[in-house]
């Protein structure tokens, strides 16, 4: 008997439009297995059991079957993307639990191409830390339990590192989507602004956060990718040779990258450079004022998102975070400072096409219940583990995170690939590159 759990979305979907396998089959054994393992995980908020077996028949019966690029493979989705039908809570009891009248763009466009939405992923409140835990539940990296799966896509990341789904939805607007990829062994891409749909009045952090896939493969990560962003995914291209620069440097002062993370990225640097790429060491020239502009942006979302929530109902750590960001939300609604940081980085990307960094400078915290404890010790957990990914969102900057390697506990290591606006494609060839030459292992060892 072939088992579809584990299996990638493109493998699934080709099996589904082959008539190998229904969608009904697939979507059961993948409800089967989040049954199984999700009390161990915490991946999932709400599971949708019984509207997905239903989803799968209809999806069983188009007559478009053969031409669906995801044909019956199962989708989780973050909490922050509305799902028709399910409410969106946003990891908060601040929020109604009312159900969402129609699908977010990206969710209608994942149901369009065939996939069955299994259900909605944990996220911390408001999507504002790097690690997934709240009153709704506490995300587990399923490579260790003992550590959180990151944030704020931390349930999505965790649904697909232990199989429980081949793909999931996710965002990115201070590393979201990144963050937990790398500590769950996943392939990600925070698309550049404008290329996937971020949906009429949703919180996007001032044009920051932006939508995209995750995924075990390169493959899949493309597949879903081209999914979201309404193209074709096209052959797999070499990328020709490109100028890589390698960065091991933090861009805020006092935050050091440690050893495995930093042999991660020299490891990648070598594939690279014996694929036939010019690498070198570069530093792209980080302001001394990044820190400052990364925390207004993020407080200043917080505000914004937080303003029409009873506070009474948020978490401390949330209120403070908002609280905070209050008195900053006109500067950074103008976008000037954002502009000055690309001006600033853009001869840098005209010298090199693509930078090459750590993903994260350490493992991430202990899972646990962060969100009991004060801002100021959130915000430097975060910002001690993950100072590589802001940059790029206040830049609109395509971003990759891929695995590479592992650390000393076994669990996932991971780099970070950065492009000029517009080439997504060639970071995801240049992921295939590093897969090809250091494949990596899909799913955490769960059973």
């Amino acid at each position: 008997m072939t088992t579809w759990a584990g299996r990638t979305a493109a493998e699934i979907s080709a099996a589904v439009r082959e008539k190998r396998v229904t969608p009904r089959e697939v979507v059961a054994e993948h409800l089967a297995r989040i049954e199984r393992l999700d009390g161990r995980v915490g991946a999932f908020r709400t599971v949708r059991a019984e509207a997905a077996l239903a989803e799968a028949d209809e999806v069983a019966a188009r007559g478009d079957l053969a031409e669906l690029p995801l044909a019956g493979v199962p989708v989780a989705v973050k909490d922050n993307l509305a799902v028709r039908g399910e409410s969106r809570r946003v990891g908060s009891a601040a929020t109604p639990d009312t159900p969402s009248p129609q699908d977010h763009v990206t969710v209608a466009r994942l149901r369009a191409a065939g996939a069955v939405v299994v259900g909605l992923t944990n996220v911390p409140e408001l999507c504002v830390f790097g690690t997934t835990d709240g009153v709704l539940g506490i995300a587990r990296n399923p490579w260790d339990p003992t550590r959180s799966a990151g944030g704020s896509s931390g349930g999505s990341a965790a649904a697909v590192a232990a199989g429980m789904v081949p793909i999931a939805l996710g965002n990115d607007g201070m590393g979201s989507l990144r963050i937990p990829a790398a500590n769950c062994g996943l392939v990600t891409i925070k698309p550049g602004q404008g290329v996937v749909p971020t949906g009429d009045g949703d919180s996007t952090w001032f044009g920051m956060s932006e939508n995209g896939p995750l995924a075990t493969t390169v493959e899949d990560a493309r597949l879903m990718f081209s999914v979201l962003a309404g193209t074709d995914p096209g052959p797999v291209s070499a990328p020709g040779v490109l100028r890589v620069a390698v960065s091991l440097r933090s861009p805020l002062a006092g935050v050091t990258i440690s050893r495995p993370y930093a042999a991660a990225a020299r490891d990648a640097a070598g594939l690279l450079m014996r694929a036939g790429h010019q690498v070198r060491r570069a530093d792209p020239p980080y302001p001394m004022s990044l820190a400052t502009t990364s925390l207004a942006h993020w407080t200043a979302g917080t505000a914004a998102d937080a303003r029409p929530l009873d506070p009474r109902l948020l978490t401390r750590r949330t209120r403070v975070h908002a609280r905070l960001g209050r008195p900053f939300l006109r500067t950074v609604s103008s976008g000037a400072s954002r502009e000055q940081l690309r001006r600033r980085l853009e001869p840098f990307f005209t010298e090199h096409d693509v930078l090459l960094t750590p993903a994260l400078a350490r493992r991430s915290p202990k899972a646990g219940p962060w969100h009991e404890r004060g801002w100021l010790s959130n915000v430097l957990a975060n910002t001690n583990y993950s100072p590589l990914t802001p940059a790029w969102n206040l830049t609109g900057w395509p971003a990759m995170s891929v695995p590479c390697g592992t650390l000393p506990s076994g669990a996932p290591c991971a780099v970070q690939l950065v492009g000029r606006p517009g080439t997504e494609s060639r970071l995801l060839d240049l992921a295939g590159q590093l897969e090809e030459r250091n494949p990596w292992q899909r799913t955490a060892p769960m059973d």
